[in-house]
């Protein structure tokens, strides 16, 4: 049971290190004109983050995801990595 456990946290840090990579790629890939495709994807999420005051404390609730075609190489390329592995 503990191996289970163990292999999804390793898959999940595999496939979030995949998205900040392949996000990272992208924004790098952008400035070449033949790379330009690789940042190609959707952006959605809440552009007013939502405010709760309890007057002692204020909690601020927000969420903004950037899909593009370099964080899904990511992340096809961690779980082919995370298998080989």
């Amino acid at each position: 049971m503990a191996t289970r456990e163990k292999n999804f946290w390793i898959l999940l840090i595999f496939i979030l290190a995949g998205i900040v990579i392949g996000g990272l790629l992208a924004t790098f890939a952008e400035q070449v004109s033949w790379l330009k495709w690789l940042a190609y994807g959707q952006e959605f999420g809440l552009k007013n983050p939502i405010e709760l005051n309890l007057s002692v404390i204020t909690i601020t609730f927000g969420l903004w995801i950037r899909i593009n075609v370099a964080s899904i190489i990511g992340i096809v390329a961690a779980i082919f990595i995370y298998r080989k592995i």
